[in-house]
């Protein structure tokens, strides 16, 4: 019996990303530099920090003019109003505003705190990033790149860090993912006493975001990691899939 196993190991050197960056040049040669190329069969989990900052998702605080709302909040809770504005731009519904954080539904269908909204790792002071306009668009347009221009099939997964309900800390999830099967369902399957599995499905694409987490840390300059050995399934299925529909979420 083959003993399960992946191997995971975050990309130094990449250098800060630029509008207009191409990210797989950018990935493919950093990985080639540490002695640790790029093969297929590779699981790319890539921050949304380097995609927004690709993608020209940074807003100058300077040009943000904050409502009435935004301004109150922000009194209160010893906030920027102008990044409480972006906050409030980038929702489309509010869940919750308390204790200084707005847990908010972007536009995407994600539920997290400050829409997404953030202002670490970034050069310049008074900008802030938002999350990619379109994560799913953005890891299949770096999973084709990859294969066009090197040769290695792979599979992308865009991430960012979440908080949890009842749970401290962050934990990085799947906010796009292409050539993967983000959800895996097991309905039907044996387990290994031979029972029968009902309800069991599992987010591969969450698991593996947040075992990027392990070698990807918010101090280390280190955006992209690479997880070698799972054996994944290609799949046409994104990181949309792995949001609850309305119809069967019990807390919002």
């Amino acid at each position: 019996m083959m003993i399960p196993q992946v191997s995971i190991f975050g990309i130094t050197g990449i250098p800060e990303v630029q509008q207009g960056a191409d990210l797989a040049e950018l990935i493919n040669d950093s990985a080639n530099a540490q002695g640790t190329p790029i093969k297929s069969g590779d699981i790319l989990v890539v921050t949304q920090k380097i995609v927004s900052k690709s993608e020209g998702q940074i807003i100058n605080l300077s040009d943000v003019i904050p409502s009435s709302q935004a301004i109150q909040f922000a009194r209160d809770n010893e906030k920027d109003p102008r990044h409480v504005e972006i906050v409030l731009q980038q929702s489309k519904k509010i869940i919750r505003m308390k204790n200084g954080v707005i847990i908010s539904e972007t536009y995407h269908g994600l539920c997290c705190a400050n829409a997404g909204v953030d202002a670490s790792n970034l050069p310049r002071e008074d900008t802030v990033c938002l999350l990619p306009q379109y994560p799913n668009d953005s890891a299949k347009n770096l999973r084709i790149n990859i294969h066009k221009k090197f040769g290695a099939k792979v599979a992308v997964i865009i991430s960012d860090s979440f908080g949890r309900p009842w749970r401290e800390g962050i934990v990085n999830v799947a906010i796009g993912a292409s050539g993967i099967e983000a959800l895996k369902n097991l309905k039907g399957t044996i387990d290994g006493n031979g029972h029968l599995l009902k309800s069991t499905t599992v987010a591969i694409a969450d698991e593996l975001a947040a075992t990027s987490g392990l070698v990807i840390f918010k101090d280390s300059k280190v955006p992209v990691a690479i997880i070698r050995g799972y054996k994944y399934v290609n799949s046409p299925q994104n990181a949309a899939n792995l949001i609850r529909p309305q119809e069967k979420d019990l807390f919002k």
